[in-house]
């Protein structure tokens, strides 16, 4: 994967302003690439500098592995998960 890309992901992801979410579809979206997967990886690759608990699975849910954690920060930011999902009036599609 080339440098530019992972840094259209970085600022995407960076730009994922305190409170709110996005789903790593529609990082991808934004960074203007085709695989949401892609986003994943470059979050577990080159991500640990970044708000990377603002990045969502598109139902709402985190990465199980990460769920706990990512909970914990996005309720520090105000963002309340109920069942482990955000709810769905606070997801954007």
């Amino acid at each position: 994967m080339d440098e530019e890309t992972v840094e259209r992901v970085r600022d995407v992801i960076g730009s994922i302003p305190p409170g709110q979410t996005l789903s790593y579809g529609e990082v991808a979206e934004l960074a203007g690439l085709r695989s949401a997967r892609l986003v994943g990886r470059i979050l577990a690759e080159d991500g640990s500098d970044l708000p990377w608990h603002r990045v969502l699975r598109s139902d709402g849910r985190a990465a199980p592995h990460l769920a706990v954690e990512q909970a914990a920060r996005l309720r520090a930011e105000g963002v309340l998960m109920v069942d482990g999902r955000l709810p769905r009036e606070h997801r954007r599609r």
